[in-house]
């Protein structure tokens, strides 16, 4: 049986906890490399269960309801994950100084 490894984008340095940052991009194709410092994108920083739940909440046409009887949950139960979710992102998009300096 063939095992595929998925490997995951680190968001955060292993060694003191900081967000990362992209610093080298490069084409496969005609191998161009650009190098800078850049912020992952929003969504590639949130954990891999809150990226699923908000593609199962996409794919559900946003419904809370319908993602509540996918889950086998109560629709309270859904409603608080995604609002845990809003405020991991609106903590993600205005860090305050103490959280960017851990």
């Amino acid at each position: 049986m063939n095992t595929v490894i998925q490997k995951k984008l680190p968001h955060r340095c292993p060694a003191c906890s900081s967000a990362l940052k992209v610093t080298s991009l490069g084409c496969a194709a005609c191998e161009t490399t650009i190098t800078g410092s850049f912020d992952l994108p929003l969504l590639a920083r949130l954990s891999a269960d809150d990226l699923g739940f908000i593609l199962d909440f996409v794919k559900s046409s946003g419904s809370l309801k319908i993602m509540a009887q996918q889950l086998g949950l109560s629709y309270p139960t859904v409603r608080n994950l995604l609002d845990d979710i809003i405020a991991r992102i609106g903590d993600s998009e205005n860090p305050s100084p103490e959280k960017s300096t851990k």
